[in-house]
């Protein structure tokens, strides 16, 4: 990858750092695309001098995206939402890159997608991300096709948020308790996703499910986090009748939830019987407790000074 240019859309975002930081370990000069680039401005100084460059882009624009990927050797399309333009982005978005890397020539495109991409989902999430992976596959066949679970770093929405609620308040409430996760960490799939760029004749037009170590219920997550923090929470599992009502109105106490991602949780994240995963790219998942521990630290009692209390 040294020298090479690769335009990330979507870099300066929670993945895309982590991607960012594996080229700039493989020498690979790295373009950042995105709606505002000032907000990546911090990947100046991981980088060396010259090796970062930034481009204000549009996914939903194709002729952002064509200008943003002109002169690009490869490319990786990060760009996501929860939002009301997830079909605008992950469908719309996802043709503009495939279809601007196609016509630009680049050897190898990274597509991130998601675990439970599914044309048939409940959830219009899991159908928009099937739909962008189809998107991509007729415009750019020879695309690597990453579909991670959902995923723990030390910037992430996933961990930190269900700490930060555990450590807010004496009861909290757990929607779908049995719901099953496979937790990867974010630094596995950028490593998976510079591999994949490095060798497109080996990982170009496939797909692979990114699980991590470890296999989780939401209950146990749960008490894991709490574990972690200290905190001698208590827990309580909320029947689906509630949840589906929580989840119309929004209204979980400090984490609102939609009604599409209380579709998304009807269906474990987990990765399929007989799917490809990290074990093609030669590596082994990071479990959740051999980092996360670091950062979940500041959600402690007095921080990394407090005591950990037993937890029941």
């Amino acid at each position: 990858m040294k020298d090479r240019l690769v335009t990330l859309i979507g870099g300066g975002g929670f993945v895309g750092r982590y991607v960012a930081q594996e080229l700039f370990r493989a020498g690979a000069r790295v373009r950042i695309a995105q709606k505002r680039p000032r907000d990546a401005w911090f990947l100046k100084t991981q980088g060396g001098l010259g090796q970062t460059q930034f481009a204000a882009t549009d996914v939903t624009r194709a002729d952002s995206v064509a200008r943003a990927i002109d002169g690009s050797d490869c490319v990786v399309n990060l760009a996501g939402t929860f939002g009301s333009a997830m079909h605008k982005v992950h469908v719309d978005g996802a043709r503009n890159v495939a279809e601007a890397a196609r016509r630009s020539g680049v050897t190898a495109l990274v597509h991130l997608s998601a675990l439970g991409a599914d044309l048939d989902s409940a959830s219009a999430y899991g159908r928009s991300k099937a739909e962008g992976e189809r998107a991509v596959r007729e415009a750019f066949p020879q695309a690597t096709i990453l579909r991670p679970s959902v995923l723990f770093g030390r910037e992430d929405a996933f961990v930190n948020r269900f700490a930060a609620m555990i450590g807010a308040a004496p009861v909290v409430p757990i929607l779908r308790p049995d719901a099953r996760f496979q937790p990867a960490y974010v630094a596995d799939v950028a490593n998976a996703a510079v591999k994949a760029l490095a060798d497109p004749a080996r990982y170009g037009g496939r797909t692979y499910e990114l699980g991590g170590a470890d296999v989780l219920t939401l209950r146990e997550l749960y008490r894991w986090i709490a574990g972690a923090i200290g905190r001698d929470a208590r827990f309580v599992e909320l029947p689906d009748a509630l949840g589906g009502l929580i989840a119309m109105f929004g209204v979980l106490p400090g984490a609102p939830i939609t009604i599409d991602q209380w579709r998304m949780l009807q269906q474990d994240n987990v990765v399929s019987a007989g799917a490809e995963g990290f074990g093609k790219f030669g590596i082994t998942p990071t479990p959740l407790a051999t980092v996360a521990p670091a950062w979940l630290v500041r959600f402690r009692r007095h921080g990394r000074f407090g005591q950990l209390d037993p937890v029941a």
